[in-house]
């Protein structure tokens, strides 16, 4: 799995890729990293990248030069290349997204800046278009960052134990049970006790019953997404 970004801003992408799970998937080729600037594919003077929005309107936007030419240039390198929007228009970004982006082999993020950019760049080339949350952001790096870390921990070896991703919180709707470590008696809270008795059917069947409460409590909308709970 390859990621590319094109932004103005790498400093503030690459350093996450420099720690813990992602660096050992960079070190055992499980995922590949790249970036393209568009300053370096600009036409206009100085370098400049943004511009004012034709009609009026606060801030500045990117204009559709540099990114149509950035984009250009990684597809004529890999035409098989995934582009993805960050922009509030965009899906909800999912964790069943994040399964099925995962197989792709190549996906480049445009992650805009100022006031966001030229929507007509979007029309030429977006090949799906998301949205992290219903909230701004000065950039699109950190939404590419989220997408990305999500879509690499189901790329095969990432995580080195797969079985990982089978209890993980949105996997059929449901929230993950509550986990708990030693010592069991942490400032007179204890762990639930079955969970000491070695029963695994049994602390199984009990932490599927503490999901469904759990997701029952804090997200009702994902609960009323189950089917009825036995």
């Amino acid at each position: 799995m390859k990621f590319t970004f094109i932004t103005l801003f790498e400093s503030l992408v690459k350093p996450y890729f420099c720690d813990s799970i992602l660096k050992r998937a960079i070190s055992n080729k499980f995922i590949e990293i790249d970036f393209i600037n568009p300053r370096n594919f600009t036409n206009g003077k100085h370098n400049k990248v943004d511009d004012y929005m034709i009609g009026g309107g606060a801030g500045l936007l990117m204009f559709p030069q540099p990114l149509d030419e950035s984009i250009k240039f990684l597809k004529e390198k890999d035409k098989n290349t995934h582009v993805i929007f960050l922009t509030p228009a965009g899906k909800k970004f999912s964790q069943n997204d994040a399964k099925r982006l995962s197989k792709k082999d190549h996906i480049c993020f445009v992650c805009s800046r100022y006031e966001g950019l030229d929507e007509r760049v979007v029309e030429l080339w977006a090949d799906e278009v998301f949205c992290i949350g219903d909230f701004i952001l000065t950039g699109g790096e950190l939404p590419a960052l989220c997408m990305s870390d999500a879509i690499s921990r189901n790329v095969p070896g990432v995580l080195g134990n797969d079985m990982s991703l089978e209890v993980e919180s949105f996997e059929g709707n449901l929230l993950e049970a509550p986990s708990f470590t030693k010592p069991d008696n942490f400032k007179s809270l204890f762990v639930v006790s079955e969970f000491l008795k070695g029963n695994h059917a049994k602390i199984h069947n009990l932490k599927n019953k503490m999901a469904h409460c759990k997701t029952r409590y804090f997200r009702p909308d994902l609960y009323q997404k189950l089917k009825p709970h036995k």
